[in-house]
């Protein structure tokens, strides 16, 4: 008995070093980042885009389905979900690879700005404090207007006036709801919800979104109905 006692206690201590020195190598992944380019400096690049896309540009509509399909707690957190995380964890553990990311809004602006798109845990702890630290710095509405203008919609669009340019030929502010909606679903896998390459699998990720909002109160299941009628 004693002997699984210490081989217990050598496992655990074991696996708190480990975890120690991955989020060291994440923090430390973290501070060599944000001091090659401050987080004021990345941000006034966005801004000085030439299509820079402002919160007010946008339909009210195409927030809520952004917020209800990538983060429906957003304005509730700080920067980390941590019941998304759990929920994560738990299904990658039993799938045993990383198919579901649990990441909030300002987790994916930190890996937009700052990261790659792999799929490693020390990139995900230096995801984790960089979103502190950019939620620290700006509200929650400059937040989402940073990831409007930093998420990849495909086409070589990167934000979402070219986007809205590009596929429907007007501003932002003219999308109807059905065309916002569309497009709110469109960064969570470019390539494969392109509207002009897969026009029938963005119909089924539109219509995805559109479930997130009626699960999330932000359409009833009549006003859906009448914008998939559009």
């Amino acid at each position: 008995m004693k002997v699984i006692k210490n081989i217990i206690f050598v496992a655990i201590v074991f696996l708190i070093s480990i975890g120690l020195l991955v989020v060291g190598n994440g923090y430390d992944m973290y501070k060599d980042a944000i001091s090659k380019i401050p987080l004021t400096e990345k941000v006034e690049t966005i801004k000085e885009k030439e299509n820079y896309t402002k919160i007010e540009e946008v339909p009210e509509i195409y927030i809520k389905a952004v917020i209800s399909v990538e983060d429906h707690r957003f304005y509730k957190h700080n920067g980390i979900d941590i019941i998304a995380i759990g929920r994560a964890t738990i299904n990658d553990i039993k799938a045993m690879s990383f198919v579901e990311g649990g990441s909030t809004i300002t987790q994916q602006l930190s890996k937009n700005i700052y990261f790659t798109q792999e799929k490693k845990i020390t990139r995900k702890i230096a995801e984790v404090f960089m979103s502190l630290e950019i939620e620290k710095n700006y509200n929650k509405d400059e937040i989402l207007e940073l990831y409007l203008n930093t998420s990849y919609f495909g086409e070589g669009c990167y934000t979402v006036k070219e986007a809205s340019r590009k596929y429907f030929g007007k501003e932002p502010k003219k999308m109807t709801d059905y065309e916002a909606i569309m497009l709110a679903g469109i960064p969570n896998a470019p390539s494969v919800y392109s509207l002009t390459k897969n026009p029938e699998l963005a119909k089924q990720r539109q219509k995805q979104v559109i479930n997130k909002m009626i699960e999330y109160k932000y359409l009833t299941q009549s006003e859906a109905d009448k914008i998939l009628e559009q």
